[in-house]
Formats: structure tokens, C-alpha cells, sequence
């Protein structure tokens, strides 16, 4: 029976879109992170009759057909990029990016990782780095004996040091920005790849045109609504437990069948 094979891909379809709905939901406090939303695409479908087939001698032709569907798959997940809520945080490394773009960071393996999330701090040499000890690209140094750090709109960092009463430029951040900021690839820790669906890296200074700009001692709050995420839940669930009360349905019409005596 069709029904079993159709309504399990319901199933297993509506599965997935808990699991996405989970993983927002995980993340609500997640620095800079942005939710996720699953799309789905209807499977082949079996011609029983094709429309525009001829039904006649005369030429009248079957005007709809008879077309019958397998069901859903998923056709992707994709990222929404809208942004989160700066929120306040007292630390004067801490940088949220209201607008476009993405901070640069070094990973281990040379590459380079892009991130929303702008909870920094320094190494032990100074270095304004991520949770992970990342440094930022390009690597910014602040000296040991700054008394006051000054991150401006543009992305220029200055530090008033000791003794000292103006203040001396010490780096310039650069953001990054892509043409498909969905096709960036997720690693974890907050980090993205680029991609071949992303696109390369647009780099420019916080303020251009097209890059927003530098909030010092904020950060960027996850973009998940609470209440919709708990509303696209209960339709996923729905829509699971009607899938397998068609699988029931199905069986049951079976068993039926199975009872007929010739």
C-alpha cells in the first residue's frame, strides 16, 4: 500500500523539523547565533494517466490526468540571518555588529572562520581573541599598560595607555560579508566556513556601504523567537502524529483485505 511509504516519509520529514526546532531552541542564549528553518520539497509522482494524453480518435485530450505522490523529502535547511538584539555587557572587548558582516578569526589549521559572536577577550600576549583563545584577522595587540580601550563605529581600536593622555591606534577591524550568507558552512563554536554556495569574502572596514557597524561592549544576541519556535514545534508535532495515523489507517485497511475470503 502507497499510503505506508508516503506517510513514513511524513514521518521522518516532520522528525527532522523537530530536530532543527531543538536546535534553535538549545541555542537561545547562544551568542550571535542565528536560527535555522527546515524546507521541504513533494517527491516523484507515478502517472496513472498523464494529462494532455490523447482520449479519443477525435483528438480530446485528458484535461488533469490522475497523478499520484510519494511523499516529502527535505530540500534544505537553511540559515535565517536577521539580526539579533545587541545587549550590554560592561567588557570593553566585547563587540556586536549591528548590521551586515561577519568577524574574521584564525583557526588552528590556518584557515579562516567567520562569527557573529563578538564575546572576546585577550591572550596571555595580549591578543584580542574568542572563547577558544581564536585571534581575530587581522591580529590586534593591545599594550600591557593600557589603562582605557577605545573601539569605534568604524572599527578603529585605540588605546590610551599609561601615563599617557592621547590615545594611540593600535588595530583596525575588517568584517566580511558574502553574497549567500545561507551558504556558509556551520562548524561549531559559533564558526563558519566559506563555501562554494557562499561565495567569497567580501572584505571591508565597519561603516562602508554594505558592512554595519561596531558596537563596543555589546553583544549580539541568537535571533531565536521563543514563541515561534515552540509554535512551529507543536505544528511539527501535529503533523507527525497525522502522518502516523495515516500509516494506522493504512494498516488497517490492509489487515481488512488480508480478511477478504474468495
Amino acid at each position: 500500500m502507497r499510503a505506508l511509504r508516503t506517510a513514513a516519509s511524513g514521518m521522518a520529514a516532520q522528525q527532522l523539523n523537530v530536530e532543527v526546532i531543538s536546535n534553535n531552541i538549545a541555542n537561545m542564549n547562544t551568542v550571535g547565533f542565528k536560527k535555522q528553518r527546515a524546507e521541504f520539497q513533494d517527491l516523484l509522482y507515478q502517472n496513472v494517466e498523464r494529462m494532455g494524453a490523447q482520449s479519443s480518435s477525435q483528438g480530446t485530450v485528458v484535461p488533469t490526468g490522475i497523478q499520484i505522490g510519494a511523499g516529502v523529502k527535505a530540500g534544505a535547511v537553511y540559515r535565517v540571518t536577521e539580526q539579533g538584539t545587541p545587549q550590554q555587557t560592561g567588557n570593553p572587548y566585547d563587540m556586536a555588529i549591528d548590521g551586515r558582516g561577519y568577524f574574521q578569526v584564525t583557526l588552528p589549521s590556518g584557515e579562516i572562520g567567520y562569527t557573529r559572536a563578538g564575546n572576546l577577550a585577550l591572550s596571555p600576549e595580549g591578543q584580542i581573541v574568542t572563547d577558544d583563545g581564536y585571534p581575530l584577522e587581522p591580529a590586534i595587540s593591545i599594550p600591557q599598560d593600557t589603562v582605557k580601550l577605545t573601539i569605534s563605529k568604524t572599527g578603529l581600536v585605540q588605546a590610551t595607555q599609561q601615563g599617557q593622555t592621547a590615545p594611540t591606534t593600535v588595530g583596525q577591524i575588517q568584517l566580511a560579508t558574502f553574497f549567500n550568507e545561507a551558504g556558509l558552512e556551520a562548524i561549531g563554536d559559533n564558526l563558519l566556513l566559506e563555501t562554494a554556495a557562499s561565495g567569497a569574502a567580501n572584505i571591508g572596514s565597519p561603516g562602508d556601504v554594505g558592512f554595519g557597524q561596531i558596537l563596543q561592549a555589546y553583544t549580539e544576541a541568537s535571533n531565536v523567537d521563543a514563541v515561534s519556535e515552540i509554535s512551529a514545534l507543536i505544528i511539527a508535532q501535529r503533523a507527525y502524529e497525522m502522518n502516523s495515523k495515516v500509516i494506522s489507517t493504512a494498516d488497517q485497511m490492509m489487515s481488512v483485505t488480508s480478511q477478504v475470503k474468495g
